[in-house]
């Protein structure tokens, strides 16, 4: 399956962020938890409706968004 047809974002389903499709399983949540050290596995043994392949498909979606926003560097604090 395409990482396209594996991602959506509809404005009904929490409040039109990206989604694994047929989930309310955001990208934003799967790259939060990765953040925190959970591996691919782990993320997708959590939720009956995951497997390795999705979870791989929210993190690309995560890089392509990013690669496409212009990143503004963070000013320094003292």
């Amino acid at each position: 399956m395409e990482q396209n047809d594996l991602i959506t974002a509809n404005a009904d389903t929490m409040l039109g962020k990206p989604v694994v499709a047929g989930t309310r399983v955001t990208v934003q949540s799967i790259v939060e938890r990765i953040a925190t050290g959970e591996s691919v596995e782990e993320i997708a043994a959590s939720h009956p409706a995951l497997d390795k392949e999705k979870v791989l498909a929210a993190i690309g979606y995560a890089a392509k968004v990013l690669r496409l926003d212009e990143v503004q560097p963070r000013k320094r604090t003292a």
